[in-house]
């Protein structure tokens, strides 16, 4: 699905400049490259993450080449640029009974925000999970990013009591991959 989006910071109005005009649509191996860089950027101000271009690359490499109703990697590209992306891959989830969305790595360039490229961003991938059949999405965000909590209250995404715990299975690449 591609979804075309134009207009002026906080999406309404004509474009005030070139830059305005975006489309939403699949990564391609090709897109990889910028979206590693994103997806980078958007670990220099989590907690949890280190920012790794070739690891996040590794990564993106790896969801791209799933098949396509397993994963998605929604790019917002302005001209040639990629200018927002976000993931989503399929888990089952028994509270549901049914196929879930796992969204991750929700990023757009600061120059972009305000004009609807993450809102549009999440539109695709909750299109497409709900055409895979999933019930439910969920995503985490670092709780010291409040404007992305403020983003995702204004798109109705409910908070929930539940908290996250991980336990590293092998050694992140160059111990890059998180922060302890």
């Amino acid at each position: 699905m591609i979804v075309h989006g134009e207009g002026a910071p906080g999406g309404e109005g004509p474009p005030n400049d070139a830059r305005a005009a975006f489309t939403i649509e699949a990564a391609r191996p090709s897109d990889i490259p910028a979206t590693a860089a994103l997806v980078a950027r958007l670990f220099e101000i989590e907690a949890d993450f280190i920012p790794d271009p070739a690891v996040q690359a590794r990564a993106l490499s790896l969801l791209v080449a799933l098949p396509p109703d397993r994963a998605r990697v929604a790019i917002a590209r302005a001209g040639d640029a990629v200018v927002g992306t976000a993931s989503a891959q399929l888990v089952v989830s028994t509270g549901e009974g049914a196929l879930s969305a796992w969204i991750e790595d929700v990023f757009v360039e600061a120059g972009w925000r305000g004009r609807g490229v993450g809102r549009r961003l999440l539109a695709d991938l909750l299109a497409w999970a709900r055409a895979q059949g999933a019930a439910r999405a969920q995503l985490l965000i670092d709780l010291d990013n409040a404007p992305a909590e403020a983003f995702y209250v204004r798109l109705g995404w409910a908070s929930t009591r539940l908290g996250v715990r991980r336990l590293m299975l092998t050694v992140p690449a160059a111990e890059g991959g998180r922060r302890e």
